[in-house]
């Protein structure tokens, strides 16, 4: 990266523009966005270990698009084994539909209707074949406790998995089989199916997830399975821990601290690398080029950088501890490549502008965490205010309540005293876009910005982004001219 001015202090996102170049990309969609840090990332972009934020759905629904999501480290060992199964079971292409059996009751379907974007359950009989499907409209005016088989609606549309597979001499190249599904859907007038193999329900696909599957490839293991990262803290039984996660499957570690930079950590990383773990083994969270020279020296493969810029993070009004995230980033990542490792930046990102400075600064990938909360993916009930907007609760990861999750197997006594030192918000409403209400919708709107971003800087890939990207420091005043006016002054 090149500025027009060098900085004399330290920067935020916000402080940041960048200038075009001549380029040779003649479209957005000719530019690679894979990470070049051995997690095979095809995205940049990283579900934060937040337990409002990663849980199954959304570790699948990332490593579908091609991004990874990272199973907090307070998840007891037995349920990671769970979800790290299921997410290696689920379908690469297909979504993975909310189902219900006839006999199942409106209230059922009404407790599940808010777990998938397009708003749909299959009901399927007891050999797994789809018999219809029921939406939001199908309840109105019906008794809860009505059956399903009473008010579904016969799906007029069933795709066999058969159909999505490309055809290589239909002349349509890769992609043709979704193609044909998309077509199909269209001139059904249906903007979703439910897909069956030999007649028993293998997933669903939208008219958007077609169009997808053309756009992301998604982050496959060796076995063609989809990826998962999981944390582990510094405390306790590290080295079993990490290697529980290991047996499960888990394809990326994460040792995870608020403070990166001291001796638990080194240990932590001694007793993984011991393990010969086979994965790349992230830690942090620092902000200095010594912290992550010094990480990197322990074993870590990559350094996760950031103190105190998250949106549910008080860390700098409770503690003056932290960096501007920009420039934490742009010197971490400097002495994590000569020391020949990685970083992830992580947190502060709040427009897709954040993504492509945080990328331009080096980082290999991005982590989000309040932003992808309020999403149908994210674990939280889906709530409403008293206005009948749709919401999802987040809170920090050191905030009172999720030291009280933490900790829950400990005495009153010890719960009560550790919670005298809270440090997050507790609860935050994270609204559910309508225009964008899930991951994927989010995703589409981060890696499209990105793209141009690239394209204006006339890179085909991060490499050459990090190399091409010229940035200029603006006023705040710069910053506001560059925010669209929603209606008309």
């Amino acid at each position: 990266m090149r500025f027009l001015t060098e900085p004399t202090t330290d920067l935020t996102y916000s402080d940041l523009f960048l200038v075009p170049s001549r380029s040779e990309v003649t479209s957005r969609l000719d530019v690679d966005l894979s990470a070049d840090d051995g997690t095979g990332s095809t995205i940049p972009l990283v579900a934060a270990n937040m337990t409002a934020v990663t849980g199954k759905r959304m570790a699948e629904t990332m490593a579908r698009r091609g991004g990874l999501a990272v199973l907090p480290q307070d998840v007891p060992l037995d349920v990671i084994r769970d979800v790290t199964a299921w997410i290696k079971e689920r379908h690469p292409v297909l979504e993975t539909p909310v189902t219900l059996s006839p006999s199942s009751t409106v209230i059922d379907a009404l407790h599940l209707m808010g777990k998938r974007p397009h708003g749909a359950i299959m009901v399927v009989d007891d050999a797994g074949a789809v018999t219809g499907i029921v939406r939001a409209a199908d309840f109105e005016g019906q008794d809860r406790f009505a059956s399903l088989s009473s008010v579904m609606r016969v799906q007029p549309l069933v795709l066999d998995a058969a159909l999505l597979e490309d055809t290589p001499d239909d002349g349509a190249g890769a992609g043709s089989g979704l193609r044909r599904a998309f077509d199909a859907m269209d001139a059904a007038g249906s903007d979703f199916s439910p897909v069956q193999r030999n007649g028993v329900l293998a997933g669903a696909l939208t008219r958007k997830g077609a169009l997808r599957s053309t756009l992301y490839r998604p982050l496959l293991d060796a076995h063609g399975r989809l990826k998962v990262a999981a944390a582990v803290g510094i405390n306790g039984d590290v080295a079993g821990r990490a290697a529980e996660l290991l047996a499960a499957g888990v394809d990326v570690l994460v040792l995870d601290t608020a403070h990166g930079h001291q001796q638990k950590m080194f240990d932590a990383l001694a007793a993984v690398k011991g393990l010969n773990p086979g994965v790349p083994v992230v830690a942090g969270n620092v902000v200095t080029a010594e912290a992550t020279r010094e990480l990197i020296r322990a074993g870590a493969d990559i350094v996760k950088v950031g103190v105190g810029p998250g949106a549910m993070c008080t860390t700098r009004m409770m503690t003056a501890v932290g960096r501007p995230q920009f420039s934490a980033v742009l010197e971490c990542s400097a002495a994590a490549r000569a020391a020949g490792g990685r970083v992830w930046a992580d947190g502060g990102v709040r427009y897709p502008r954040d993504v492509a400075l945080a990328l331009a600064a080096g980082a290999s990938q991005v982590m989000i965490g309040s932003w992808f909360a309020g999403t149908h993916e994210s674990p939280g009930d889906l709530q409403q205010d008293a206005g009948g907007r749709q919401f999802k609760e987040s809170f920090g990861m050191a905030s009172a309540r999720a030291v009280q999750n933490r900790n829950q197997r400990e005495g009153a006594f010890e719960k009560d005293r550790k919670a005298l030192f809270e440090e997050g918000i507790s609860t935050s409403r994270m609204f559910i876009d309508p225009a964008r209400p899930g991951v994927e919708d989010l995703l589409d709107m981060i890696t499209a910005g990105l793209r141009s971003s690239m394209s204006y800087a006339g890179a085909a890939d991060l490499a050459s982004f990090r190399e091409r990207a010229v940035a200029g420091i603006q006023s705040a005043a710069g910053y506001e001219e560059g925010r669209p006016v929603p209606q008309s002054w």
